[in-house]
């Protein structure tokens, strides 16, 4: 596929409107060691709580769940239950939602450099295949040409909503870890 000029209009708007909210998200995870097994326990345990409200909402290609839950597994830990999201039927709401689902898929690659190598790391270690960002990107502009008037304030607010729960399950997890 090739690049075209516009690719990732919507995608740097989104960016833009979440800056803050992802550097508040990226803080709140840097606290925790992924080469400690009880950080990184209490990491994936949070991310858990977050991916499980959100993916059944966001309905991604390729959910990270059932990976998340192998890796939690590994560890022998329980699934947690997922923390809650508030129900909006948006169209943009759920590409937000994505958007930011995508996006920690990115940054997920980037972590699992740090998980020590005898720990499970399949959650943070899929990524996406050749030209899927691009695809997604395309795909996201695409809903926004289609989706009208209102549409991007939508995405703005399901981008929020997503890096909120992420926010959430980060600081709670961590009040448990590091007290």
């Amino acid at each position: 596929m090739t690049k075209s000029p516009d690719a990732g209009h919507i995608r740097q708007a989104l960016r833009e409107a979440t800056m803050d909210s992802h550097r508040r998200v990226d803080a709140i995870y840097a606290d925790f060691a992924l080469d400690s097994p009880s950080d990184y326990r209490a990491f994936l345990t949070a991310h858990a709580r977050a991916l499980g409200g959100l993916e059944g909402a966001a309905r991604p290609e390729e959910p990270r769940l059932p990976l998340l839950a192998r890796d939690l597994a590994a560890l022998d830990l329980p699934m947690p239950d997922a923390l809650p999201l508030a129900r909006n039927d948006a169209d943009g709401f759920h590409w937000g939602l994505r958007y930011a689902l995508e996006g920690s898929r990115l940054g997920g690659l980037m972590l699992s450099r740090q998980v020590a190598p005898d720990l499970p790391k399949s959650y943070l270690s899929a990524a996406h295949g050749k030209g899927e960002w691009i695809a997604f990107q395309h795909a996201l502009d695409s809903a926004a040409m289609e989706g009208g008037e209102g549409w991007l304030d939508d995405a703005v607010q399901g981008a929020q909503a997503a890096f909120a729960l992420f926010a959430q399950a980060g600081t709670d997890a961590q009040a448990s870890a590091h007290g």
